[in-house]
């Protein structure tokens, strides 16, 4: 029995190719989520298409289709690919990316020219190696078990567990060398042996999906299902889940859409992982591009507001001082006109309109903003921190009074009422910045300099 039958004629024919797509692409994506961790994702395209010539090799020994021989050279190859990377990197003082180009372009045209002239008579099929022919790999079936299946179905399977078993018993090991390669080797994990594991693992999982996806979308699912599933989340095992799962996914939509356009099933395949991607860019809830967007304009009206609560608070402190007669040159009026537009026009005005709307500022009878209650308490946090902070500038780096300004004017939108608090005890006798302004919050004592900080 073909357990396809099960799901009607239509379904029938996709069901294979899809589920063959799918294990392949879980396999290569969880074993991907490292080489993306590790900032490796090319040495998974440099090992997929440097194993051309132990492919080659393998075939050309054995005679036949010997997939025993296929992992033997997969695996030789993979590991050379990944010893002349490392050897060029530190003995020969060349770039990563420089030493992947130089040994994958090498190792892959020594396996054309094998394959072109050496190997002309094995049963070898380039365009199969490389794009993957999924509808002709699982139409040749066989029979075990009491079920029909795919030839490919148990290399395929096998490979996928391979994986699930190499993760789970080197997960602690793997975690560690993912992050921090030097505390690994530090707590006793060889981060060499475990990289050379994850390269011969890489390889063997890259050539068993040749006969089925090709190495095309070996590299793709090594790849673009491991950078979706880093976007949405930032725990490994969530990664590895998500990564199976946006393959499985690519597999499923991919090969529907290839039998709607009559295209390559693979490279829809890979297609739709892209897409996805390009979707986690825009969407993801944390790194994607409009969640970015939003919490950078909602930091950017945040600052904009508090610049004009806390310019409407010094007004009214200039306003007091020239009523009481102790303005100073320069002092403000509390004047509309007197508040700076620090950033794009229209941010200030959507940051204007939060206010009011808000309730922390109130229409003037000049025509400009007065602070309420509630905006002038803020306000006063504002410029509380703003001037801590200038008189602890003073007093521990004795910056002179011009350099000031600008740092605490950026700083003071993120000291919060903690940070305030430790400032203050680290100011214990200081009631005044080191301009002579009083510092909202700050009562002299009998004990307390009433002085401008030193």
């Amino acid at each position: 029995m073909n357990p396809a039958e099960l799901l009607g004629p239509d379904l029938s024919l996709a069901f294979w190719p899809i589920v063959i797509g799918a294990i392949v692409n879980s396999a290569c994506a969880m074993l991907g989520c490292y080489l993306v961790l590790r900032r490796m994702s090319l040495l998974g395209d440099a090992i997929s298409h440097a194993v051309l010539p132990g492919i080659v090799v393998a075939f050309f020994f054995a005679g036949r289709n010997a997939f025993g021989w296929l992992f033997v050279g997969a695996m030789v190859m993979g590991l050379l690919t990944t010893f002349l990377v490392e050897a060029l990197r530190q003995w020969g003082n060349v770039p990563e990316d420089s030493a992947m180009g130089v040994v994958f372009t090498a190792l892959f045209s020594i396996g054309v020219i094998l394959l072109s002239n050496w190997a002309r008579d094995v049963h070898l099929d380039v365009s199969c190696v490389m794009y993957g022919d999924m509808d002709v790999a699982t139409s040749i079936m066989t029979r075990g078990f009491g079920f029909e299946y795919p030839r490919v179905f148990p290399r395929m399977a096998a490979a996928l567990v391979a994986v699930v078993v190499f993760l789970f018993l080197f997960r602690k090991e793997l975690k560690v060398a993912a992050f921090d390669p030097a505390l690994s080797t530090s707590m006793g994990f060889s981060a060499g042996l475990l990289h050379y594991l994850l390269m011969g693992m890489t390889a063997v999982v890259s050539v068993s999906a040749f006969e089925a996806i090709g190495s095309v979308l070996a590299v793709a699912m090594l790849i673009v299902p491991p950078a979706t599933a880093q976007l949405l989340t930032d725990r490994l095992r969530t990664m590895l889940i998500l990564s199976a799962l946006v393959g499985s996914l690519a597999s499923l939509l991919g090969y529907m859409l290839a039998r709607h356009f009559a295209v390559n099933s693979a490279g829809m395949m890979a297609t739709v992982a892209g897409l996805i991607y390009a979707a986690a860019v825009l969407f993801a809830p944390r790194y994607g591009w409009l969640a970015r967007t939003q919490r950078s304009l909602a930091l950017s009206l945040r600052i904009a507001g508090e610049d004009v609560l806390a310019r409407l608070y010094r007004n009214e402190e200039a306003s007091r001082r020239q009523a009481s007669g102790s303005a100073k040159t320069g002092d403000a009026p509390a004047a509309a006109e007197s508040i700076p537009v620090m950033t794009s026009p229209w941010i200030h005005r959507l940051a204007r309109s939060r206010l009011l709307h808000g309730g922390e500022v109130r229409p003037a009878a000049d025509g400009g903003l007065a602070l309420t209650d509630r905006g002038r308490q803020t306000a006063e946090s504002l410029v509380r921190s703003h001037r801590l902070w200038e008189a602890y500038l003073v007093q521990n780096f004795q910056l002179p009074l011009d350099h000031l300004h600008e740092p605490a004017e950026r700083i003071e939108h993120f000291i919060g009422p903690e940070l305030q608090q430790q400032l203050a005890e680290s100011l214990p006798k200081t009631v005044v910045d080191p301009h002579g302004r009083k510092i909202p919050g700050s009562i002299p004592t009998d004990d307390r300099e009433t002085e401008p900080a030193p």
